[in-house]
């Protein structure tokens, strides 16, 4: 009789500590889908239905966790907490890397890859709000250079189709590699960022141009591919020169042509994300009569930087290019170490002789969209000010 009260008593504690499954769909999942679910916590438990399949992993921000089998073929696995932001991940099934059926798919790294929206309780400014909303368009030209035609998408703020006697600033602003136009509207969340920012009063009303960085003029060998890195070895990057020639003898003059812009240096910016970085700092650097603000995020090509040599030496005279250049933005997570280094060194050998800049460290966040959201949220409030 005692054992049997104790079996009772342990079940009803059991039964008490229990608590209900507070687990949600992820909001990057395809209509209907219950999997993946995030929890309270951010441990996402993630399922996929493949009865004939020997061995079933999920792959997220690099880390593999292998799947169980239940009797019914459902292979399924709970992770550890997440951080929160975008996180691109693909199921491996047999060895083959796959998308999940269950999730949206996000171009990145040179294909279509699953991704998973991690919820974000302590920052909201990625988040939809009930402000007055700008728009995202599709803006096609034609390119004399790479004798294409090319996209580009194009914010445009909450006032431009009413405000008709206004003119906008311009801030070009480029994906990584990897990625492609659409990753700063879609995974980026360029236009949320920017009406909030706007509603705030804490940017200005302006124009984002999202360019896809990759051109080629015909014969040339495509610069969409990766550098390969080796273990243990830097990346480096050589951003060819005809994106450069695509900007200034095509795009800059397009958009003037279509949006009611404002034309001169000192309302154009330009930026980008780790890749995109380089050829933001590139074009830029290249063009001062053209541009007058600029930012590097998460760019690894400010490892190389050499005031002597750097951009035709644009850094050698402080004085002179302080007088140019409006905001000198760099940019890193704190736990992209090579990416932050980077940004530690430009930063040193900048300050050594006197050349403005702006510092951003985005706390506790890697080589991922968080990283870059911050980035956006704190560079935007800096633009077109003087």
């Amino acid at each position: 009789m005692n054992r049997l009260l104790c079996v009772a008593l342990l079940a009803c504690a059991a039964c008490l500590a229990q608590t209900p499954d507070d687990a949600k769909p992820a909001s990057t999942n395809v209509a209907n889908a219950q999997y993946p679910r995030i929890h309270s916590d951010l441990s996402v438990t993630f399922q996929l239905k493949a009865p004939d399949a020997r061995k079933v992993q999920v792959q997220v921000v690099g880390d593999k966790y292998d799947m169980t089998r239940a009797e019914d073929g459902t292979w399924s696995v709970t992770i550890p907490p997440q951080v929160p932001g975008f996180h691109y991940y693909t199921l491996i099934i047999d060895g083959v890397q796959v998308v999940d059926p269950a999730s949206e798919t996000f171009y990145g790294s040179f294909w279509e890859s699953s991704g998973i929206e991690i919820p974000n309780n302590a920052e909201d400014f990625y988040q939809i709000k009930d402000v007055p909303h700008g728009e995202i368009r599709q803006f096609r030209y034609y390119s004399t250079v790479a004798q294409t035609w090319r996209r580009a998408f194009i914010y445009t703020p909450p006032d431009y189709d009413t405000n008709l006697k206004a003119r906008y600033p311009v801030f070009l602003l480029l994906h990584g590699g990897g990625e492609d136009e659409r990753g700063w509207f879609i995974q980026g969340k360029t236009d949320i960022i920017m009406d909030n920012l706007i509603a705030e009063k804490k940017a200005v009303p302006m124009i984002v141009v999202i360019d896809n960085m990759y051109a080629q003029k015909p014969g040339e060998n495509s610069p969409m591919t990766m550098p390969v890195v080796t273990p243990g070895s830097v990346l480096r990057i050589t951003v060819p020169p005809t994106y450069g020639e695509v900007v200034m003898k095509d795009l800059l003059p397009a958009l003037d042509k279509h949006y009611r812009t404002l034309t001169d240096r000192d309302h154009r910016a330009i930026a980008g994300l780790s890749m995109g970085a380089a050829y933001a700092m590139q074009v830029g650097m290249s063009n001062l009569a053209a541009f007058s603000y600029f930012g590097s995020f998460s760019g690894t090509v400010m490892r190389d930087l050499n005031i002597e040599t750097s951009y035709g030496g644009v850094f050698k005279n402080a004085a002179e290019f302080n007088k140019k250049c409006h905001l000198l933005f760099i940019a890193a997570g704190t736990a992209e170490q090579s990416r932050m280094d980077a940004a530690n060194h430009a930063r040193g050998e900048l300050a050594k002789v006197g050349v403005k800049f702006v510092p951003f460290d985005s706390n506790g966040t890697a080589h991922e969209w968080l990283t870059w959201r911050r980035d956006l949220h704190q560079f935007a409030p800096l633009l077109f000010r003087n």
